[in-house]
Formats: structure tokens, C-alpha cells, sequence
């Protein structure tokens, strides 16, 4: 029997399937009863289940990351799909196809990879080219970067989702700085590339997705600019000269404020061009990538409106056709 996906499933249909865990929390309701609350994937995206009346042992029987045999039913709540859970337990390896859980190819990956390079070797400035490369011939780095998602939920939440995004970006700034003589194109190139290398000590990946403890005490902004720091010793040790004070300040204000406002996590907003310009570029292709994914994940087919997303207060127009 074809395996139905996540994308293909509607309502009030019955379910027995095999899906990835992305995340798992045991809880208790008011009256003191257990219940497990899930996210499942695959491929086309994710989905929150849930199992009432769980139990030590039902939660016990898998972790983060494992492949989970499923069956319940789907139901819509509050316009979005889920699952209720009746038996969930840890996947027999044959009966898995990691195919149907691989959302971007490894030939993806290296194709990314290879441009993220080439961008970085084009930039023009002595010392913002020498301490990228400090980074592209970091082979610990490269491999963590190409395999870190960029989120755990929201955008660009699945291995490799950070390099994608990261390229993204940066071929924007490609395309913008040229459009404002006043911009730095390599300053800002060089900000879009390190803005977000603290999620790879944020974030855990190699067995689901999750936070590091570092991650949920100190965050990938801070992180980010430890990282960064390490590399400025050895860009200066590779050219043998001090990298400019100047530039190292730049960068690291464009990855602390690179969020855009307090109450959003940065220390500081932007008091830069190249950092007001960072901040609204990357929210640009953050924001384009979760609305285009909304609206193929979508479960409302039959209507030119998606459901209500109370994370954006909003419905979104797909289109009539």
C-alpha cells in the first residue's frame, strides 16, 4: 500500500503510518491524567498529535528523533490538522524508508554548499575574505553548517534548512547592495554568512531537533559571536597581521542585532546600515519561506484562503486557481 503523507492526509480519516518524531512532551491535564503531546514529520512537513490517557511506559518507548509506528485518526483544531493518537510505538528499522523523511537531497546540499563557497571567495576586502576562509576550510564547521536546520519549528526547521536559508540571503544581498552605493556589499555579505552560525551550538541535530543547554541559556547570538571570535584569532594568524578592530566590530553588532528589536531577543538593534539592512532582508526571506510553506501544507484545499494562524493573526490568499 503507497504511503500516504502528511500533505495528503484530511479529515476524519483513519491513520497508520509510520512518521519521525520531531518532538514528544509527557504532560497532565487539570484532572491529573498523563497525555502525550507530539510533533510528527516527513518530507512534506510536520503535524501536532496527541494521545490521551498515555502513560510512563507509551512516552518511555521512544525519543526525539526516532521513527514511530502510528495509528489514530485526524481531526481539524483550530484550522489545522492533528492527529489523536491511539498507539504509537518505536518502528521496526525495515519497515522505514528514509527517503520519505529527506527534505532536501544530499546533491541539494552539496549544490549549496559549492555556491555558499563561491560567494564567499568573491568577496573583494583583504580581511573579510581571509577570515571567511578561515571558515570554508574548517571541515568540523562545514559539515555542521551544511546539516544544521536553521529552527526547530518555524522556518527552515529541518537538516540542511540553515544552509538554504543562509544562501538565500545572501544572494539577496547580491542583489540589493548594489542598489545602495551607500551599503558595504561585503560587510554586509559577510553578516548575512555568520548571522546565524550560533544555532550550531544552539540547536542539537543529530537526533531530532532540539535546544542545547547552552542554547537555552545563552542563545545563538551570543553564541554567534564566541564563534566568531575564535575565527578572527585565526584569520589573524593566517594573514599574519590584526584583523581591523573596526570590521570586527561591525560583525559582531550585525549578529547581536540582527533580530531587530529587544523584545525579539537582540541585545542591541541595528545602529548600522549594513545591520538595519541585515535585519529586514533576513526576515524577508524567513517570513516568504513560512507563508509559502503554510500555504502548501495547507489543509483547506477546497478554499482560496488558508485556515486562521494564530501565530500570524491572519488567514492568507493562495489564489483562486
Amino acid at each position: 500500500m503507497a504511503r500516504r503523507f502528511i500533505t495528503e492526509i484530511g479529515e476524519h480519516e483513519d491513520i497508520d503510518e509510520v512518521f519521525l518524531v520531531a518532538e514528544k512532551q509527557l504532560r497532565t491535564n487539570r484532572n491529573g491524567n498523563l497525555y502525550l503531546q507530539l510533533r510528527l514529520s516527513d518530507k512534506t512537513g510536520t503535524v501536532n498529535a496527541m494521545m490521551w490517557n498515555a502513560n510512563d511506559r507509551s512516552a518511555q518507548g521512544f525519543e526525539n528523533g526516532d521513527y514511530v509506528s502510528v495509528k489514530g485518526s485526524s481531526q481539524f483544531y483550530n484550522g489545522n490538522l492533528q492527529f489523536i493518537v491511539n498507539h504509537i510505538e518505536k518502528a521496526e528499522p525495515g519497515s522505514v524508508n528514509e527517503d520519505d523523511f529527506v527534505q532536501m537531497s544530499l546533491e541539494n546540499v552539496d549544490k549549496l554548499a559549492s555556491r555558499l563557497a563561491e560567494m564567499l571567495r568573491e568577496i573583494s576586502d583583504f580581511h573579510l575574505k581571509n577570515l571567511a576562509e578561515c571558515f570554508i576550510m574548517d571541515d568540523a564547521f562545514q559539515k555542521q553548517f551544511c546539516s544544521a536546520p536553521a529552527g526547530i519549528k518555524n522556518h527552515h526547521a529541518y537538516p540542511g534548512g540553515l544552509l538554504e536559508h543562509v544562501v538565500s540571503l545572501m544572494e539577496v544581498v547580491r542583489v540589493v547592495a548594489p542598489r545602495y552605493p551607500q551599503l558595504n556589499g561585503d560587510l554586509l555579505l559577510m553578516g548575512a554568512f555568520l548571522h546565524d552560525i550560533g544555532k550550531l551550538e544552539e540547536l542539537t541535530f543529530d537526533k531530532g531537533l532540539a535546544y542545547s543547554d547552552e542554547g537555552q541559556l545563552v542563545g545563538h547570538l551570543v553564541q554567534g559571536v564566541m564563534m566568531l571570535e575564535r575565527k578572527l584569532r585565526e584569520a589573524e594568524e593566517l594573514s599574519g597581521e590584526p584583523f581591523p578592530a573596526e570590521t570586527a566590530m561591525q560583525l559582531r553588532h550585525m549578529i547581536v542585532s540582527h533580530h531587530g528589536k529587544l523584545e525579539f531577543g537582540s541585545p542591541k538593534v541595528p545602529m548600522t546600515l549594513e545591520a538595519i539592512a541585515l535585519h529586514f532582508l533576513d526576515d524577508l526571506d524567513a517570513k516568504l519561506f513560512s507563508f509559502d510553506q503554510i500555504i502548501r501544507e495547507d489543509v483547506n484545499t477546497d478554499s482560496a484562503w488558508t485556515s486562521f494562524q494564530p501565530i500570524l493573526s491572519r488567514k492568507i490568499y493562495k489564489g483562486s486557481s
